[in-house]
C-alpha cells in the first residue's frame, strides 16, 4: 500500500489534484484584499467624480437660476408697465367718454335753447318783406273786426309778422276788438297777450344795401 502511495505517478497525480484546489484558494485567499481595495479605489473615484458632477450641476444650475430670476424680474416689470398702461387707458377712456357726454348734453341744450328762441323770436326774412308790407297795409285799410277776423284764421308767426309792419295805432285797434270778440275759451284776449310778448321779440332781417354796409 505504501509503496502504491510513493509510486511516483501517482504523487504527481495527487500533486496536480492539489495544485487544482489548492492553487485558486491560495489566489482567493491572497487576492481577495487587493480586489477589495480594487473595489474602495473604484468606489471612492466613483463617488469624488459624482462629487464633482453634482459641484459642476450645482454651479450651473445656480448660474441658470440667476438668468431665470433676471428675465422674471424683467417680466414682471413689463407686466406692470402694461398694466399701468391699460389702466391709464381705461382712465383716459373714461375721461373722454364723459367729456363726449358732457358734449352732447351741451350740443342738445344748445339745440334746445336755439330752438326755444326760434320758437319765441319771429324772424321777417328779406325775402318775404314785400310781401308782408302789402298785407299789413291791407290790413290797415280793413276795419278792426275784419283785420281780427282773418287774423283767427291765421298762425302767431304770420299775424306777427303782418302786425310788426303795420302802424301802433292800428295795431292797437285791432288788439282792442280782440279783447271783444268772442272765442270758445271766452274772448281772443289771450291770444292778443300772447301776440303782443311776440311782437317785442320779432327780428327783421337786415336788407341787402344794409349788409352791405356793414361789410
Amino acid at each position: 500500500m505504501i509503496e502504491r502511495i510513493v509510486n511516483p505517478r501517482v504523487v504527481a497525480v495527487v500533486a496536480m489534484i492539489a495544485s487544482i484546489f489548492v492553487g485558486p484558494a491560495w489566489y482567493w485567499r491572497n487576492a481577495s484584499p487587493l480586489v477589495a481595495r480594487a473595489v474602495a479605489i473604484h468606489r471612492a473615484a466613483g463617488a469624488v467624480e459624482k462629487q464633482k458632477q453634482e459641484a459642476q450641476r450645482a454651479h450651473g444650475w445656480d448660474f441658470w437660476t440667476i438668468q431665470m430670476e433676471n428675465l422674471a424680474s424683467e417680466l414682471k416689470e413689463e407686466k406692470a408697465r402694461l398694466h399701468k398702461r391699460s389702466d391709464d387707458m381705461d382712465r383716459d377712456k373714461a375721461r373722454l367718454d364723459a367729456e363726449r357726454k358732457e358734449l352732447d348734453r351741451l350740443r342738445t341744450d344748445i339745440q334746445s335753447m336755439r330752438q326755444e328762441i326760434d320758437d319765441r323770436v319771429i324772424m321777417i326774412k328779406a325775402d318775404e318783406s314785400k310781401n308782408l308790407k302789402t298785407l299789413a297795409q291791407t290790413y290797415t285799410d280793413l276795419t278792426p273786426a275784419g283785420a281780427v277776423a282773418i287774423i283767427r284764421e291765421l298762425d302767431d308767426a304770420t299775424t306777427v309778422k303782418i302786425l310788426s309792419l303795420m302802424k301802433p295805432d292800428a295795431v292797437g285797434s285791432i288788439f282792442e276788438a280782440m279783447t271783444t270778440t268772442a272765442s270758445p275759451d271766452g274772448t281772443l284776449s289771450r291770444r292778443a297777450a300772447a301776440l303782443s310778448e311776440k311782437l317785442r321779440l320779432i327780428k327783421a332781417a337786415p336788407s341787402p344795401s344794409a349788409a352791405t354796409a356793414s361789410n
